[in-house]
């Protein structure tokens, strides 16, 4: 059951740093009515969509990168455990 719940935690990894950038960067921004008026309102939301898909694809593809990461190292942790616990003194 742990393996299985490390490896669900490595999963749902990238996609809270995509879904917390994109958040993020949607609720730090202003609204486009009062930064450029009602005339230039539209273009502007269809703007901030652009850079929040952007900002939501980077924090995914850094959650992808830093699974990678942990998941090898996690890995390499537990191979060197097994070979250390081999009662023949050989490697796995």
């Amino acid at each position: 059951m742990r393996i299985v719940i490390r490896n669900f935690a490595l999963a749902v990894l990238p996609l809270m740093l995509g879904l917390a950038a994109g958040w993020g960067f949607a609720y730090s921004q202003e609204s486009c009515g009062r930064m450029v008026g009602a005339l230039f309102a539209s273009k502007c939301h269809g703007r901030m969509l652009e850079y929040q898909v952007l900002f939501q694809t980077l924090g995914t593809a850094l959650g992808c990168v830093l699974t990678a990461v942990l998941g090898s190292w996690l890995e390499h942790r537990r191979r060197r455990a097994v070979q250390q616990t081999t009662p023949t003194g050989e490697p796995s």
